[in-house]
C-alpha cells in the first residue's frame, strides 16, 4: 500500500464500431476496484477526438484543445494500462495516434497491458507497443493480461468464464505496475528524468 494513491490512467485503444473493448475494459476496471493503491481514470481513444495521423502543424483548434485536455490528465499519471486489441498482427491506428500526440507524459512511467484477440490474444500488438514505449522512455512491465479468442472468454453478460485465472493474471501485472509506479514516482521527485546527456 502507498500512502498517496497512484494515479493510474487506463487507455482504451480500440476505435472501431462494434468493438469488443467495452467488455474487456469493464472486466479490467472491476479488477481494479480491489486495489486501493490506484486512483483510476479512463481515457477512451474512441472519445478522445484525435485524428489518426498524429501531430501536425495544420491541426485544427478543436484538435489542439483535445490534445491539451488529454495532456494534462496524462501528465498527472503515475502509471498507465493499455487495453488493446490486435489488428493485423499489431495495434490500432487510434491507439498510435493517442500515443504520438504526447511525449513527455510517458517518460519514466510504467505501462501495463491488457490485450485481446484471436489465437495470439493480442500479444503481437503488445510486443509492438513495447518497442514504441521504449522509444518514449517508458517502462513496460513484464507480465500481461491476455484474452485468446476473446469473444469466447466472456459470457453473454460480459463476465469472464475463467474469473480466477484471469484475476490472477491481473493481480500479477498490477502488483508489478504498482511497484514500478511507486519506485519511479519517488525517483522523478528526487532526480528529474533526462532523455539525453547534458555533457558536451
Amino acid at each position: 500500500m502507498t500512502e498517496i494513491p497512484l494515479r493510474l490512467v487506463v487507455l482504451i485503444g480500440s476505435h472501431r464500431e462494434g468493438r469488443f473493448a467495452p467488455t474487456v475494459s469493464r472486466w479490467f476496471l472491476g479488477q481494479l476496484e480491489q486495489y486501493a493503491d490506484f486512483d483510476v481514470e479512463v481515457i477512451d481513444a474512441a472519445e478522445a477526438g484525435l485524428n489518426a495521423e498524429g501531430p501536425s502543424p495544420a491541426a485544427s483548434r478543436p484538435m489542439l484543445e483535445a490534445v491539451g485536455a488529454l495532456a494534462a490528465r496524462m501528465e498527472a499519471a503515475d502509471a498507465f494500462v493499455v487495453v488493446t486489441p490486435e489488428y493485423n498482427h499489431s495495434y490500432p491506428a487510434s491507439l498510435k495516434s493517442l500515443i504520438d500526440w504526447h511525449r513527455t507524459q510517458w517518460q519514466a512511467k510504467p505501462i501495463g497491458f491488457v490485450s485481446y484477440g484471436g489465437m495470439s490474444g493480442g500479444l503481437r500488438a503488445v510486443e509492438h507497443l513495447r518497442q514504441v514505449f521504449a522509444e518514449l522512455h517508458a517502462v513496460t512491465v513484464r507480465d500481461t493480461v491476455s484474452f485468446h479468442q476473446a469473444w469466447e472468454r466472456f459470457d453473454e453478460h460480459g463476465e469472464a468464464r475463467d474469473p480466477e485465472g484471469h484475476a490472477r493474471a491481473a493481480k500479477t501485472m498490477l502488483d508489478q505496475l504498482a511497484w514500478w509506479a511507486t519506485t519511479l514516482r519517488t525517483a522523478r521527485i528526487e532526480r528529474p528524468y533526462v532523455t539525453q546527456s547534458t555533457e558536451v
